[in-house]
């Protein structure tokens, strides 16, 4: 059993690229996934794609992991693994992101704004969940529903889900990328020069948050929100 602080620096070497520090991780987490997956063996999914998919989670918590969180790499793994299973289950129609969830968010990045605004500095996982009164990881399952690419695939208006972002926008299968949608290219001529950096390095670059904080000298919670404002802003003005 790895302590925390092994654990860490474990994460740092594999975020840099050491292929066996991910497998350490991934092999000292894997019971933690197995126990994860059990709660949806009798959703019409096979064991084994639901290990894949708990895998899948947990190296998107392994990429996208910060210190500044001040939580336990595991307490990070748990709402990522779940996530990642919840959204192939919603794609496949069988569940849908809580509005809930969506609501929390919401509020999540207003209590963040104004706490940045007197401490001039980020609040916590532990300050957050203290102030909604919730569990750190319902926080970070909050905080990663409005932050990944799927957003792409939301309804355009909530009450009717026939219509979806990507409908607005030139289908990738007809040879066209986001960037050859005229209006689209138009919304992101129009985004400051920070924000266009970070659009085209998480997208169409592929780049990780953590990558991205590193280049821009920022923290990841502060990509993480920046990202969402500028997807959340695109979406309305392609409405």
């Amino acid at each position: 059993m790895l302590d925390n602080l092994q654990i860490l620096n474990l994460v740092e070497k594999a975020q840099n690229g050491d292929q066996n520090a991910k497998e350490v991780l991934l092999k000292e987490n894997a019971p933690l996934i197995k126990s994860l997956i059990k709660r949806f063996k009798d959703k019409g999914i096979e064991y084994e794609d639901l290990y894949q998919l708990g895998c899948m989670g947990f190296l998107k918590a392994l990429n996208n992991f910060n210190i500044d969180y001040n939580v336990k790499f595991s307490t990070y793994v748990v709402p990522m693994v779940i996530g990642e299973i919840k959204r192939f289950m919603r794609d496949d129609g069988a569940v849908k992101v809580s509005r809930v969830l969506k609501s929390l968010n919401l509020q999540i990045n207003k209590f963040i704004d104004n706490y940045f605004s007197v401490n001039q500095k980020n609040p916590t996982i532990e300050e957050i969940a203290k102030n909604f009164n919730v569990e750190e990881q319902e926080v970070i399952l909050a905080m990663d529903s409005a932050r990944m690419p799927v957003s792409l695939y939301s309804p355009i208006d909530e009450g009717d889900e026939s219509l979806l972002i990507m409908d607005r926008i030139e289908s990738f299968e007809e040879g066209n990328s986001m960037l050859d949608n005229l209006a689209l290219k138009e919304l992101l001529s129009k985004l400051d020069k920070r924000e266009q950096k970070i659009i085209m390095l998480r997208f169409y670059y592929d780049k990780t948050q953590g990558e991205i904080a590193k280049q821009l000298k920022i923290s990841q919670v502060q990509v993480s929100r920046l990202e969402n404002k500028i997807l959340e802003n695109l979406r309305k003005k392609l409405i």
